[in-house]
């Protein structure tokens, strides 16, 4: 038998040099198994080539029987497992599946959200426009909450001086656009959303369309220009508006909805301030954490907004300093003959 084991082993280091694999390495194994039964059955008692190999078929029988055993136990495990393995996304009785219900359990044991909450996180559309500083953290905790569908405005691609901020890209996505980097940061955070991303900067003709496809939008741009725009877009669709900005060490934020008699944000800024008041965050500076900050903010009044709970900042301001850590809420009012939402 000691001739055999030694073919056998030549065989698979053969094998193995030439790269052949394993399925082919076993293939060559079990020819050389039935030529030695062969030999056995064929052969008169006493031949020197059964004597050389075992003399009985009995005892290769055996050791065949047993590889054909152990094959067999290692498909069924292999079989098990896949079963044990396999995703359960899409295969539900309900609106969630299993791996959801368990994903979304600290909001549905909340009396304000529950069930009936979560069902509408899964139904909504949220655009958010801007990947940036504000859109990263708002863009991560949408994903998370389960909003079902999240559109990403920006026509940006990921730069090194971004890192500091925005935390939604990586340093290996550098120079890739920002609408993508996000995308896959999201899709990798929970893979139950749909995210829908639009590489481009937001104008005239294309605003108003795009918002009037979702139920609520949140503004996290840094030009005036944009700002503008996605409110107009926003009142003359009458959806719901969510905008925060930042400055070095403060952020602010509201809820624009003049649907529901609450001010739009041309109410609060007729105009832009004149150049330089303003400056952008890459020539006055911002601390770091201060996006997340405001970002968070900016996701947890999108969740109130879409679930109805609690009382989101709809005609208020909050402002948030972080240099001295300090917060307070101002009154907004809408203002007569205002041209983005007067007639709204």
């Amino acid at each position: 038998m000691a001739l055999v084991f030694v073919m056998a082993a030549a065989l698979w280091g053969i094998g193995a040099v030439m790269g052949a694999p394993y399925r082919a390495r076993w293939i060559m194994l079990a020819v050389l198994w039935a030529a030695v039964m062969g030999a056995h059955l064929v052969l008169p008692d006493g031949h020197p080539l059964r004597m050389a190999t075992g003399e009985s078929p009995a005892l290769w029988a055996l050791v065949g029987g047993a590889v054909v055993i152990v094959f067999v136990y290692r498909a069924g495990l292999q079989w098990l497992r896949a079963r044990v393995r396999t995703p359960d996304v899409g295969t539900q009785d309900g609106p969630f599946s299993d791996t959801e219900l368990n994903r979304y359990a600290r909001h549905i044991v909340l009396r304000e959200i529950g069930g009936l909450g979560q069902k509408k996180l899964k139904d909504a559309k949220v655009l958010v426009v801007g990947a940036g500083g504000l859109g990263s953290p708002v863009l991560l905790y949408l994903a998370a909450a389960g909003v079902g569908t999240i559109g990403v405005v920006d026509d940006d691609e990921v730069d090194n001086s971004n890192l500091q901020r925005q935390v939604i890209h990586r340093d290996d996505a550098i120079g890739m656009p920002k609408v993508f980097s996000a995308q896959a940061a999201m899709k990798a955070q929970n893979p139950f959303v749909t995210v829908k991303p639009y590489q481009r900067r937001l104008d005239e003709e294309t605003a108003a369309a795009l918002v009037a496809d979702y139920d609520l939008v949140l503004d996290g741009t840094d030009n005036f220009s944009t700002r503008y725009l996605v409110n107009r877009a926003c009142a003359g669709a009458g959806v719901p508006l969510v905008s925060g900005a930042l400055s070095q060490w403060e952020g602010q934020l509201s809820v624009f909805d003049p649907k529901a008699g609450a001010p739009c944000y041309e109410c609060i800024f007729p105009e832009a301030p004149a150049e330089g008041l303003a400056p952008p965050c890459a020539e006055a500076g911002v601390i770091g954490p201060l996006p997340g900050v405001v970002g968070s903010m900016m996701a947890v009044e999108a969740i109130k907004v879409l679930t109805g709970a609690g009382a989101a900042l709809r005609g208020e301001m909050l402002i948030y300093d972080a240099l001295y850590g300090e917060s307070r809420k101002i009154t907004l009012k809408r203002r007569e003959g205002c041209p983005a939402c007067g007639k709204s």
